[in-house]
């Protein structure tokens, strides 16, 4: 039987508890689950791809069928067929994501037909959660505790502090 292995794409700049939620849910769906952060070119990065990788990796520890990699192919489907994924999970907050997952489901449909693309609806209690807005509460010395990990919310005041001093 072939392993059902999937990839989960994205920024994750930073990583939040709704991501989170979202690699544990899809962790049983799925035999391997591979977390790829990516470069997002239209976004300035707080976090450095070998910090992100390594406040993943802490994140998901207890979980012994997710790894988590950086990606380094242009195309996410590409990537997903040189790791030999043939689902690509999406997670979904609100109409807006789905319209914006839509299209490009369709075209990595048209790029790969072989891969599927995979949606999760968030937990309601994550559903409002950006890392644009978690970087922004966490700037001004918000309370981010309930909503990344401890490690994530760690790494977030030391880099608002350091941009104070």
């Amino acid at each position: 039987m072939t392993q059902r292995i999937a990839i989960f794409p994205g920024s994750f700049d930073p990583f939040t508890n709704g991501h989170l939620e979202t690699v544990r849910r899809a962790s049983h769906l799925f035999d391997k689950l591979i977390i790829a952060v990516m470069t997002n070119t239209s976004k300035q990065p707080l976090f450095t791809n070998d910090e992100k990788l390594t406040l993943i990796r802490t994140a998901v520890a207890e979980l012994p069928n997710v790894s988590v990699v950086a990606q380094d192919a242009k195309l996410t489907v590409r990537f997903a067929e040189k790791l030999g994924a043939q689902f690509i999970l999406r997670g979904i907050r609100n109409v807006r994501d789905f319209e914006y997952e839509e299209d490009i489901a369709a075209m990595n449909k048209i790029q790969a037909p072989q891969i599927e693309t995979v949606f999760l609806l968030a937990a309601k209690k994550y559903a409002f959660l950006s890392s644009s807005l978690i970087k922004e509460v966490a700037k001004f010395g918000g309370n981010i505790e309930d909503l990344v990990p401890p490690a994530v919310a760690c790494e977030l005041r030391k880099k608002y502090k350091a941009e104070e001093g």
